[in-house]
């Protein structure tokens, strides 16, 4: 089974055929899997099944989804982006529950795909993994570099003018994203270039250890206000001394010379 196809043989198959390491949860329309080869601590993977009307064709990448029936095609993201919603909140909690926080959780498709059919990373925000080896590993998943297509921009290409569309899915090639790839290493928190992965990688850990303590760290405790109560006793005690001292003050004459 050649690992370039091993997707669309995912979203061929009848969900509950795939063995609990791989499939991850199942809906009407789409399969999330495990991603093989995480790039971060949380790594998913979002599959339309393949189901009359839809072809393996169709399915390919997504500028074969997006070339053809357009309402077709938003259909398709519209369901990926539902099922994205729930798997983000599974995320969530296992976030809570292995680490005590939470942190932001990316979803996007990559601008060349390396394996045919159409799939969504879900990914959780620090790109802390084993798995991540290479420059081209790391830059595919930069949140800022281009190559990774964030959801809602995807879904905004729907609602604007068909030009616009239309020029969208012409830049969907090898040639306009794979040069992203080369591009030096950047730290997508601060900037900081690296010289090679592993400085990269130590340096990514570091910038999720922090982030780790400042949601960990305590709240400052706040000043406590004074309640209705007490806010009248004070402005009743002072009326009342104020009102002594007058009270006391000598009077003084009054009148023409």
């Amino acid at each position: 089974m050649s690992n370039l196809t091993i997707l669309r043989t995912y979203a061929q198959k009848a969900p509950e055929t795939l063995p609990p390491s791989i499939l991850f949860k199942q809906s009407a329309k789409n399969i999330t899997i495990f991603d093989g080869y995480p790039k971060s601590i949380f790594h998913f993977l979002i599959l339309p099944r393949i189901q009359e009307p839809l072809t393996a064709d169709t399915l390919r990448s997504l500028p074969s989804l997006l070339k053809g029936d357009k309402e077709q095609a938003k259909s398709v993201i519209d369901a990926i982006a539902e099922d994205a919603k729930a798997v983000k909140k599974e995320i969530q909690e296992e976030m809570v529950e292995r680490y005590g926080f939470k942190w932001d959780i990316w979803t996007g498709f990559h601008g060349v795909p390396s394996m045919e059919h159409l799939h969504l990373h879900v990914l959780s925000a620090d790109l802390c993994s084993e798995r991540m080896k290479n420059k081209k590993h790391y830059n595919s998943f930069h949140p800022k570099l281009g190559f990774f297509l964030h959801l809602n921009d995807v879904l905004s290409w729907f609602d604007a003018e068909s030009s616009y569309f239309s020029n969208q899915i012409k830049n969907l090639k090898p040639s306009n994203y794979e040069p992203i790839l080369k591009e030096p290493l950047a730290c997508f928190h601060c900037r900081s270039e690296m010289k090679n992965i592993p400085s990269l990688k130590a340096h990514l850990q570091e910038e999720w250890d922090k982030l780790e303590r400042r949601a960990k760290r305590p709240a400052p405790r706040k000043r406590k206000a004074p309640n209705a109560e007490s806010q009248a006793d004070n402005t009743e005690a002072t009326g009342s001394k104020r009102a002594k001292s007058e009270a006391e003050e000598p009077e003084t004459a009054s009148g023409t010379i």
